[in-house]
């Protein structure tokens, strides 16, 4: 449900995803070991961090408190 909360906190947040087995240096620069793992940021900087199955609406919680 990624999308869906891109779709959804559209023009307020950027959401994306990265396949980290395509992209093991960026898996090793921001310390990621299980998959799914969902980083906050905010300002460039590490806001929060989910690791493992979350419910959409955790995480868009997450997103609010960030965004407020």
């Amino acid at each position: 449900f990624v999308d869906e909360i891109s779709k959804e906190y559209e023009g307020n947040a950027l959401v994306g995803k990265v396949n980290v087995d395509e992209n093991p240096n960026i898996a090793s620069k921001y310390g990621i070991r299980s998959i799914p793992t969902i980083l906050f940021m905010k300002n460039g900087e590490i806001a929060d961090k989910s690791v493992g199955a979350v419910a959409k609406a955790q995480l868009a919680s997450k997103l609010d408190d960030l965004i407020s």
